[in-house]
C-alpha cells in the first residue's frame, strides 16, 4: 500500500473512532411519548445515587475521569505535535497532524464539558470551575485557529487544561492525564 493511501486509511479510521466515541459519550435524557398525545415522560439513562454523599463521590470520580481523558488527548495529539513544530506551514505531515489535533480538540472539548457538568454535583468543584466556563467555551475555535497557523492556539488549550487540573486539585479531585484508547472511544 503506498504511503498516502495508508495515511488516508489511518486518518479515516481515527476519525470514525473519535466520532463514535464522542457520540457514544454524549449521554442525556430520553423521552418516551404515548401515541394518544400524552405528555412526554423523561427517562434517565442511569440510576442516580441515593444519598448526597454518594452524589458528591460520584461527581468527583466522573470529573477526574473526564478531565483526565481531555488532558491526555490534549497532550498526546495537540501539545506534543505543537512542541515538535508539526503545525507550522511546510512541516512534513502537517495536514494529518492538523486532522488528528482537530479530532482530539473536539474530543477534549466534549470531555471538558462533561467534566463541567459532573462538577455541578460537588459544591467545592462547582465553585472551583465557575471561573473557567468562558475559557472552556472558547476552545470550540481551536481547529480553525490551528489551520490558520495560530501558534498560540495549542498553548491556550494547554493553559485551560492546566487550569482545570489545578481547580480539581484544589477541590480534592486531582486530575492525571489519561490518553484515551480506542476501546474507550467506541463505548
Amino acid at each position: 500500500m503506498p504511503v498516502p493511501i495508508r495515511r488516508l486509511v489511518v486518518t479515516l479510521t481515527l476519525c470514525c473512532a473519535l466520532v463514535a466515541g464522542v457520540t457514544a459519550c454524549a449521554g442525556g435524557v430520553q423521552s418516551k411519548s404515548v401515541d394518544r398525545g400524552a405528555a412526554a415522560a423523561p427517562v434517565a439513562d442511569t440510576p442516580s445515587p441515593s444519598t448526597s454523599a454518594q452524589k458528591q463521590k460520584f461527581a468527583k470520580t466522573r470529573f477526574v475521569a473526564n478531565a483526565g481523558l481531555a488532558a491526555g488527548a490534549t497532550y498526546q495529539w495537540i501539545v506534543k505535535p505543537w512542541k515538535a513544530g508539526k503545525f507550522k506551514k511546510g512541516a512534513h505531515g502537517r495536514t494529518y497532524t492538523l486532522v488528528k489535533a482537530a479530532l482530539a480538540g473536539t474530543f477534549a472539548y466534549n470531555r471538558l464539558k462533561a467534566a463541567q457538568r459532573n462538577a455541578q454535583g460537588d459544591p467545592l468543584l462547582s465553585k472551583a470551575l465557575a471561573p473557567l466556563t468562558a475559557a472552556i467555551d472558547g476552545l470550540k475555535d481551536l481547529p480553525s485557529k490551528l489551520r490558520k497557523g495560530d501558534t498560540n492556539a495549542a498553548s491556550s488549550f494547554q493553559d485551560v487544561i492546566n487550569n482545570v487540573k489545578d481547580a480539581g486539585k484544589g477541590a480534592g479531585a486531582p486530575v492525571t492525564d489519561q490518553v484515551p484508547k480506542a476501546s474507550q472511544l467506541t463505548h
